[in-house]
């Protein structure tokens, strides 16, 4: 039966939870590869340390974003404790947030070393808006972050279902990682090593851009149709020595989502810093980007639907299938997939 790219039940897939990675593969360049050839239809087993004998010509376009300790534990002025997830800076040293807990506007916050917030707004989605302070000044983001270092424990994604623990620190921070902002690992790059980047590098030129990964990366599709879903933004910018590869026909690996989002919202916007709220699903396919390299993805996410932008929903689906029979571990954690 053919499946409609429109509907979002099109996207839907039994995952086994014994097949959601908990923790990284060791080394990270160990964890399996599931390689499909578009060409020749073919897919081949194999692990992300020989991406230098797979790869074909062509730059590789990475992501730079470093997670930070977003999450954050405390209570109420009035007692009942909290949990706060950071999601991104607003205008006027506001922040958008997640708040598990009951909160209403003029709700006080109380976190470890002084740290206090304060509710100002409760939007439709779910999140909040709040002000932070610090021995009574308002903190923007540069001020805050040093604080959340202190205090914060990595945001694991809710799937991977345990606390965070001090190797994670490492474990879900890219090797690229070089600007504060994410609330979520660009989870290709954790893949990398050293000693791969070095391999690669003989053969292949990097590029960067920078995208801030938002919480609302693992919000699922609630509509029924993939037209009525309201994407998620995420601020973004691109380098002019990035922008200009862009420009030329060089065929390009994106490694990731993040990075396939940046580099074909720049394509249709020609703007190389911004807000990308761009969604890519069969009935808008990429048009820049030649090759991905991502992980497995949530039933119905934006993220899977990005993935049958290059290749269909049935193709997708015939291919999340085959890694399940294969015990491929899924998720931020989990192993790979390279569209060539």
């Amino acid at each position: 039966m053919k499946l409609d790219p429109l509907d979002v039940a099109s996207y839907d897939y039994y995952l086994p939870s014994d097949h959601i990675a908990k923790f990284p593969a060791s080394p990270a360049d160990s964890a399996k590869l599931l390689v499909y050839d578009r060409k020749s239809q073919q897919v081949s087993h194999t692990t992300i340390k020989e991406l230098p004998q797979i790869l074909p010509s062509c730059a590789i376009v990475f992501n730079d974003t470093k997670v930070i300790k977003a999450r954050v534990f405390g209570k109420k002025a009035s007692g009942g404790k909290v949990e706060l997830l950071l999601n991104r800076p607003l205008a006027n040293k506001q922040f958008d947030v997640f708040i598990r807990g009951r909160v209403k506007e003029e709700t006080k916050l109380l976190f470890d070393r002084g740290l206090e917030a304060r509710v100002v707004g409760l939007n439709e989605d779910g999140s909040r808006v709040v002000e932070f302070f610090y021995q009574g000044k308002q903190l923007d983001f540069a001020t805050l972050l040093p604080i959340l270092e202190t205090i914060g424990t990595t945001p694991l994604p809710p799937y991977i279902n345990r606390e965070a623990k001090p190797e994670d620190e490492q474990h879900y921070q890219p090797i690229f990682a070089k600007n504060p902002g994410a609330v979520a690992a660009p989870t290709a790059s954790l893949h990398f090593t050293a000693s791969l980047l070095q391999e690669l590098q003989k053969s292949h030129p990097f590029y960067n851009i920078t995208l801030h990964v938002g919480a609302g990366t693992f919000k699922p599709v609630e509509a029924k149709h993939i037209e009525e879903h309201k994407m998620h933004s995420e601020y973004y910018t691109i380098p002019p020595q990035t922008c200009k590869l862009l420009d030329s026909n060089k065929p390009l690996l994106a490694i990731g989502t993040t990075v396939t989002r940046a580099i074909e919202y720049y394509i249709r916007s020609k703007k190389c810093f911004g807000e990308c709220d761009l969604f890519l699903h069969p009935l808008n396919p990429p048009k820049r980007v030649n090759y991905l390299l991502t992980n497995f993805h949530l039933p119905k996410s934006t993220l899977i639907m990005l993935v049958a932008s290059f290749i269909g929903v049935e193709k997708t689906l015939e291919l999340y299938k085959l890694a399940i029979a294969k015990d491929y571990r899924f998720y931020s954690y989990g192993d790979a997939m390279l569209i060539l």
